[in-house]
């Protein structure tokens, strides 16, 4: 079952929360730790208690976390309403293509930046990042700079009118595979097997591009955590969110076993 303070705002008082600017963009970055840095963006409708739990995990492996503020109310627990009028803004945002054929959205320029900012200010072989759900695919378009060593995918589900495209166009996918086989990376991608907003063949999708590069995870749909917030029972209503809402933190479930495997990485590509 979920912690008690779940269910309540977080207000990350934990965090630093800085005002950061990189190609002419101001962005707030909720910063915590130390060693390597992993960029940890949040799914729809934003930064959660869910998604802040999952960032204290990274930072109490050893890492220097940070959680760029990408849409909605930070530390916000995903009610209903307020959540649906958040997707409802970003899709139609000039900074998110959620549609097939758009290409990579251009906020992954900014988030790029934030990983040569990160490495420059942490150190370390290079930085990790995660995406999940509306941000999955950021994670993968990071890869094409050169600090990003450890990339995961948890359920990608952008474009949304598509399950069987990826967010990237072709051009990108084939510059991201010659650095993944250039440099030696793998990325490790997460979604559940009932999961409408991540279907399997999107992650055929992204096996063909990247061949043995992408190594993919899927769970079983009754290893998600059936008690969720407003946002997820009313709108998403799915095995969804790998590492965050649906997570069952109890040991020998899959959901940890995903997250220990993450962390994992992280320590290999980043700490080992």
């Amino acid at each position: 079952m979920p912690e008690p303070g779940l269910h309540a705002d977080d207000p990350l008082d934990d965090f630093e929360t800085r005002e950061i600017t990189l190609l002419e963009a101001t962005k707030r970055v909720h910063v915590s730790g130390s060693g390597p840095a992993v960029i940890v963006m949040s799914e729809m409708p934003g930064i959660s208690p869910h998604v802040a739990r999952f960032a204290r995990w990274v930072r109490e492996a050893g890492f220097t976390v940070f959680l760029p503020s990408l849409f909605g109310r930070d530390g916000a627990v995903a009610r209903a309403d307020e959540g649906a009028e958040v997707f409802r803004r970003a899709c139609v945002s000039a900074e998110f293509r959620t549609l097939a054929g758009g290409g990579s959205s251009p906020v992954t320029s900014w988030l790029r930046a934030l990983a040569r900012r990160a490495h420059e200010e942490c150190g370390g072989p290079g930085v990790g990042a995660i995406g999940m759900c509306f941000t999955g695919n950021f994670a993968l378009s990071m890869t094409l700079e050169p600090a990003v060593v450890a990339p995961v995918l948890s359920q990608p589900s952008l474009p949304l009118d598509d399950p069987a495209a990826v967010e990237s166009d072709a051009e990108e996918l084939a510059r991201v595979r010659d650095r993944l086989e250039r440099d030696g990376l793998r990325v490790l991608a997460y979604r559940f097997e009932g999961d409408r907003f991540c279907r399997a063949e999107r992650f055929a999708a992204y096996a063909e591009a990247l061949g043995d590069r992408f190594v993919p995870r899927v769970l079983p749909d009754e290893a998600a955590n059936p008690d969720v917030a407003p946002f997820f029972a009313r709108h998403v209503a799915c095995p969804h969110s790998v590492v965050t809402a649906h997570l069952i933190d109890e040991a020998g479930q899959p959901t940890l076993a995903a997250r220990d495997e993450i962390l994992a990485f992280f320590v290999e590509r980043l700490a080992g």
